[in-house]
C-alpha cells in the first residue's frame, strides 16, 4: 500500500537521466539517452510505498514527451506523472511550481519531497514553498547543513527502509 502522506518528486536531468550536453532538442529523439546510476533501484524501492512524479524545467518537452524518454529507459513503470512548464506554466524555479503541483495532487506542500542535483532550481524553490527537498550532492559542494542530503541516488533507498 502506497504511503500518500509522503510523495516523491524528481528532477529529469542529471538526477534521474543524463543530460548530455552535446544533444540538442528533445531527449526523447537523443540517439542514445541513459538512466542515472541508481535510478531504477531506487525509483523501484520508493515506489513500493510512494508515489513518484518527475518535476522538471524542461522547456523543450511536453508531459508525453518526457514520458516517451522515461520508457526508452525502462523508469515509467515506476513513475505516476510528469510535472513541467507545459502543464504547469510556471518555471521551476518559482515556489509557486510546488504550491501548484500541490494542488493539481490535491496534498500539502509539506508532503511534497523534492529531489534533484541543483540548489538554485530544485532545492531551495521546494523549501520556499515549504516543501520538503533532498539535495543530491554527488561532486560533494559545501552546503548549509540545513539542508538534507545524498551523494548518490541509491542512499535514498537506505533513508527509506
Amino acid at each position: 500500500m502506497k504511503n500518500l502522506d509522503v510523495i516523491y518528486l524528481f528532477d529529469w536531468g542529471n538526477t534521474l537521466m543524463f543530460d548530455d550536453p552535446t544533444q540538442h532538442g528533445k531527449m526523447l529523439h537523443w540517439p542514445t539517452i541513459l538512466a542515472m546510476p541508481g535510478a531504477k533501484e531506487t525509483l523501484k524501492h520508493l515506489c513500493a510505498s510512494h508515489a513518484i512524479y518527475v518535476a522538471t524545467n524542461a522547456q523543450d518537452s511536453n508531459e508525453s514527451e518526457i514520458q516517451q524518454a522515461f520508457q526508452r529507459v525502462e523508469l515509467d513503470q515506476y513513475i505516476s506523472g510528469y510535472f513541467c512548464k507545459a502543464n504547469l506554466g510556471i518555471d521551476k524555479n518559482d515556489s509557486a511550481y510546488y504550491s501548484r503541483i500541490a494542488e493539481k495532487l490535491n496534498v500539502r506542500c509539506n508532503q511534497l519531497v523534492m529531489v534533484g542535483d541543483t540548489l538554485e532550481k530544485d532545492i531551495l524553490p521546494a523549501l520556499a514553498a515549504g516543501c520538503q527537498a533532498i539535495y543530491l550532492n554527488r561532486e560533494n559542494r559545501k552546503v548549509s547543513d540545513a539542508i538534507p542530503q545524498i551523494h548518490s541516488l541509491d542512499a535514498l533507498i537506505n533513508k527509506t527502509a
